[in-house]
């Protein structure tokens, strides 16, 4: 793949899900210069605690060397960029080309691949680590047991995964579902699914991927929701 042509991701054909994602993938194609205009600043631009549960993660992963780590949903690619920062070797995984094509040439010396996390291009027991920084939003709740049996088989023994996402409010039930049709003024069909941290962690158990943490972090500034972060480990 190259950033100048980057591959479709092989979506399964024919069901509700196979639309979503391609629904998912158009809508950040859409606003892909957007979106890395606005996120590509990490960890310049972000929390203290989400910095240090990151760097948190790179040491349990650094255990599994050379075994590399998988940033999936890497957006722009500084979260990737910033693991390799700290001497971990990785590679993100992002399901819109667009956004692939963007943060292979903001950061040329990393690999980054067209691919979507609910199926993954890659051998069993392969990955000394998972990092998916608020991308299972975009996964309807159905599908996060599936997801995360995917994740389950490319880990290796005792590899970790560290999830983050929008907390969902506890007094609305485990799932709060909204829909936009326009971001960065572009129009787009996006789903997003706020969840509270122990539903997800449910759903892990699910997997067989055993918890290992749990974080609730505030809002903070404009932030409208908590920010949760799960860790979760492949049994040894």
């Amino acid at each position: 793949m190259t950033a100048e042509n980057p591959q479709t991701p092989q979506i399964p054909a024919t069901t509700e899900y196979a639309d979503f994602l391609a629904a998912t993938r158009t809508s950040y194609d859409a606003i892909a210069p957007a979106y890395a205009e606005a996120f590509s600043d990490w960890p310049a631009d972000s929390h203290p605690l989400d910095r240090s549960l990151v760097t948190a993660f790179a040491d349990l992963a650094r255990d599994h060397f050379p075994a590399p780590v998988a940033d999936l949903g890497s957006g722009p690619g500084s979260v990737t960029a910033h693991l390799h920062a700290l001497g971990i070797p990785v590679f993100g995984v992002d399901l819109s080309p667009r956004m692939v094509a963007l943060a292979r040439r903001a950061h040329p010396e990393l690999r980054f691949h067209v691919g979507s996390m609910t199926s993954l291009d890659l051998p069993d027991d392969t990955l000394g680590g998972i990092l998916a920084l608020y991308s299972i939003i975009h996964i309807p709740t159905e599908h996060l047991a599936a997801t995360f049996a995917e994740f389950h088989r490319v880990l290796v023994p005792g590899g970790h995964v560290l999830l983050a996402f929008q907390a969902g409010r506890p007094d609305d039930g485990d799932e709060e579902h909204l829909h936009l049709a326009e971001r960065f003024g572009h129009e787009i069909s996006l789903d997003y699914f706020w969840r509270t941290p122990d539903t997800v962690a449910a759903h892990l158990a699910k997997a067989d991927l055993q918890l290992q943490a749990r974080v609730l972090r505030e809002p903070v500034d404009a932030e409208k929701y908590a920010r949760a972060f799960v860790l979760a480990r492949k049994r040894p």
